[in-house]
């Protein structure tokens, strides 16, 4: 089994206590650098990684260590050292845990898992040395075949690391799926689940009783023609393959907790003054009272809230589209990604946020009108959809089903009202008339749907909307 161990220290890992660290599982390891410097690997005899480590992470942003493995580390802030150990070897398995327990000890700290700060063994290094180029270039994956890569993770949550990004854009410039195969208990952070909406990646759970399944859909899956990919029914034909649904996948608990979830895209024109950022902090601030806590390229989010460094970032990157994960403070789960990409229409930015709330919270639905006129009048909002649906106030997401949200509002933004033929826009066969937004000459139109998370059939109002928008 491939294990993930984590270093939290009060203070940095200097080079001198990263060697040390390294060298600690014997005296003749060999390493190579790759990434920018980024990662240290570690090689066996034939090229391929034992274990990598990523480069010291310094985390500013409260809550990210509990949220991600359930672990209490150092005052913020602090530094957040990953090593990954590749499965199948005993020997690897047993160095990465020595790195992380020997490096808490020089930079004081604590080793994630628990179990990593008691593994102070020395391995043998006679089978390791430097990786030849291209394997040193490789993410660690640990089943490689010409539809897919596959990497196991044994962590209380999958998250979006630095590494599980590189996974994933390695295998897309491969034209390759991904596949991530865990135990039964683990949960997805959202920042994961929705990179997995291409096929064929997909969640692998293990199970008893099914062996495996997909853990956001239940289909039980067999290993067969080079990936996991679902098993045909007894009763199945070509044509309808009569999938069966794992049966843990159907144990759902009933739940009175909620996730509000926004999803909107925002173009802004092209210019030096162009600060990213600005209207997802503006629904943040008109749904929870507060600006998001933190962000980052990935997660753990480690930095304080800035949208002018996120900017900055975003136009280093430029014309390459960028990624960011942005969270909110513990006492308020809330987690949102954001795509910024450069388009002939001007500078995109499409976010997917969701908060979650309590049994005895109540989700701000009363707000939601007027943080979406403040996306529309200062923002550039061009549309934006609102839903509300019973899930974990956490917003991790578990391996089993979970009922679908129901949409709570649609919004169209004054251009793209501007835009629609006549009236269409301002006269529909929903049963309320839209809300305008902004300007009274070039509003922005808002249409409030039902909302019931116990009725679907708020669905069927929003396809007669999106119908009678699109002229059909």
């Amino acid at each position: 089994m491939t294990k993930d161990v984590i270093a939290l220290t009060h203070r940095m890992p200097d080079p001198w206590t990263m060697l040390a660290g390294l060298l600690s599982g014997g005296p003749d390891k060999l390493m190579d650098a790759a990434g920018e410097g980024a990662v240290v690997r570690i090689c066996d005899d034939e090229g391929r990684p034992l274990v990598s480590v990523e480069a010291p992470l310094l985390v500013q942003v409260p809550g990210e260590a509990e949220r991600l493995l359930g672990a209490t580390p150092p005052p913020v802030p602090y530094w957040w050292t990953e090593a990954r150990a590749t499965t199948g070897v005993e020997e690897a398995e047993r160095l990465a845990g020595t790195f992380a327990a020997r490096l808490a000890v020089l930079a004081d700290g604590s080793a994630w898992p628990p179990e990593a700060a008691r593994s102070l063994a020395v391995v043998d290094s006679d089978r390791v040395n430097v990786a030849p180029t291209p394997a040193a270039a490789q993410p660690a994956v640990d089943v490689l075949t010409d539809k897919v890569a596959v990497v196991l993770q044994d962590r209380p949550v999958v998250a979006m690391t630095a590494w599980l990004s590189d996974a994933f854009r390695t295998a897309a410039d491969a034209e390759l799926g991904l596949q991530i195969v865990t135990p039964a208990g683990t949960t997805l952070s959202p920042a994961v689940r929705d990179s997995l909406s291409h096929w064929p990646s997909r969640w692998v759970v293990r199970d008893e009783r099914d062996d495996y399944y997909d853990g956001l859909s239940g289909a039980v899956l067999r290993w067969q023609d080079g990936m996991f990919a679902p098993l045909a029914g007894p009763d199945a034909t070509a044509d309808d393959p009569r999938t069966p649904v794992a049966a843990s996948y159907q144990e759902a608990s009933i739940t009175e907790e909620h996730q509000l979830a926004v999803t909107f895209r925002t173009v802004h024109p092209a210019d030096d003054r162009l600060v990213l950022g600005g209207a997802l902090e503006s629904i943040w601030r008109e749904l929870t009272g507060a600006p998001p806590a933190g962000w980052g390229a990935a997660e753990p989010a480690n930095l304080p809230w800035s949208p002018r460094r996120m900017t900055d970032l975003a136009h280093d990157r430029s014309p390459e589209p960028t990624w960011f994960v942005v969270v909110g403070a513990p006492d308020r789960p809330g987690l949102a990604t954001v795509r910024v990409s450069r388009t002939k229409a001007g500078v995109e930015e499409h976010v997917t946020l969701a908060f979650g709330y309590g049994s005895d919270e109540k989700p701000p639905v009363e707000a939601l009108a007027g943080a979406a006129e403040q996306l529309a009048t200062r923002h550039h909002l061009q549309s934006m959809l609102v839903q509300l649906r019973k899930a974990r106030r956490d917003l991790a997401v578990p391996p089993r089903f979970e009922g679908p949200g129901v949409p709570l509002a649609f919004v169209l933004g004054a251009e793209e009202v501007r835009q629609m033929p006549g009236d269409r826009a301002r006269h529909t066969p929903l049963p309320e008339p839209p809300v305008a937004l902004g300007p009274k000459a070039r509003p922005a139109l808002y249409y409030p749907l039902p909302g019931d998370p116990s009725d679907l059939s708020g669905w069927q109002d929003f396809e007669r909307l999106m119908r009678h928008l699109k002229g059909e």
